[in-house]
C-alpha cells in the first residue's frame, strides 16, 4: 500500500449489534487508492461493500483500523468526498436546480451566484432546459444526471457511488457510463464505486478489488491495463477485456458457490 496513496484503508473492521448477536461486516481490509484514480469494489450481495464506503464517508466508525484520506484519519463525515447512495436522495419539492445547488446553499452561497453555477454544470451532464422542473418530472436516467451534477457542485475531490447505474436499463447505463469517465476525466476525480456488474467493473476502473463473502475481506485486487479514453460501447470487445473479466471472474465466483452452500 502506497505511504502517498490519497486514501489509505488500515485494517479495517466493522461489526454491528443486533440484540445479542454480533455480526462481522468488514474483517481486516489494507487498500490504497491513488489520487485520480477509478476503483471497482464487487462481492456478493451483503458482503459488506456499501459498508466500507460508508466508512470512507465518514458516516460509519470502524471497529478496529482507521481510513485516511489525504493524510488525515476519517473522525466524523468525510467533507472531501461526495457520496451517492444507491437511490438519488433528490427532493421532491425542488426543482432540479434547487436540488443541484443546495451543497451551495448550506455554506451561504447567494442565490443568484448558485443558480447560475448549478446551471453550468446541469448544462454539463446535459440537463439544459430541465432547470426548472421537479424530480418527479425526469426519468431514472436524468435523475442521475441530476445526483451527479449535485455532487460535481459540492466541490469535492472525490466520488464514492453505491451501485449508481443498477437500476437503469442497458442503453442508459452505457450513458451513463461514459458521462461518469468524461466527468471524472475533465475534473481528475477520484472515484470509488460499489458494483454487482462486472462488465461495468472492468469498463469503467483503473483497478477492481473482490471482496469475499460477509465479513468482507479483499480476496483480489486487479490492475485494468485497458488503454484511456475507453469507449464504453467497445472496449468490451477487446480480447485484453476478456482477460481480465475470466480472470476477476476465477476468483468472483468461489464466492457465490460458497455462498450457495
Amino acid at each position: 500500500m502506497s505511504a502517498g496513496a490519497l486514501v489509505r484503508i488500515e485494517g479495517l473492521h466493522k461489526s454491528f449489534t443486533k440484540g445479542r448477536e454480533v455480526v462481522d461486516a468488514v474483517a481486516g481490509i489494507d487498500l490504497g487508492i491513488a489520487r485520480r484514480e477509478i476503483v471497482a469494489v464487487i462481492g456478493p450481495s451483503g458482503c459488506g461493500k456499501s459498508t466500507l464506503l460508508h466508512m470512507m464517508a465518514g458516516l460509519y466508525r470502524p471497529s478496529r483500523g482507521r481510513v485516511v484520506y489525504n493524510a488525515r484519519t476519517v473522525a466524523e463525515v468525510n467533507t472531501s468526498v461526495a457520496y451517492m447512495t444507491q437511490k438519488d436522495n433528490l427532493l421532491p419539492w425542488r426543482t432540479i436546480r434547487d436540488n443541484v445547488a443546495l451543497p451551495l446553499e448550506v455554506t451561504g452561497v447567494s442565490r443568484r451566484e448558485r443558480q447560475a453555477r448549478a446551471d453550468e454544470v446541469l448544462e454539463r451532464v446535459g440537463l439544459r432546459g430541465f432547470e426548472a422542473r421537479y424530480v418527479s418530472e425526469l426519468s431514472g436516467g436524468m435523475r442521475k444526471r441530476a445526483s451527479l451534477a449535485r455532487m460535481l457542485l459540492q466541490g469535492a475531490e472525490s466520488l464514492l457511488l453505491d451501485e449508481p447505474f443498477a437500476a437503469l436499463d442497458a442503453q442508459l447505463k452505457l450513458t451513463m457510463q461514459t458521462l461518469l469517465l468524461r466527468l471524472a476525466a475533465e475534473a481528475g476525480l477520484t472515484v470509488v464505486f460499489v458494483t454487482h456488474d462486472l462488465v461495468e467493473a472492468v469498463t469503467l476502473a483503473d483497478r477492481v478489488i473482490v471482496c469475499t463473502r460477509r465479513p468482507a475481506t479483499v480476496a483480489l485486487e486487479q490492475a485494468i491495463d485497458l488503454a484511456r479514453p475507453r469507449d464504453v460501447t467497445h472496449v468490451r470487445f477487446e480480447p485484453r477485456f476478456k482477460e481480465l473479466y475470466d480472470a476477476i471472474w476465477e476468483r468472483l465466483r468461489q464466492e457465490y458457490q460458497e455462498e450457495a452452500v
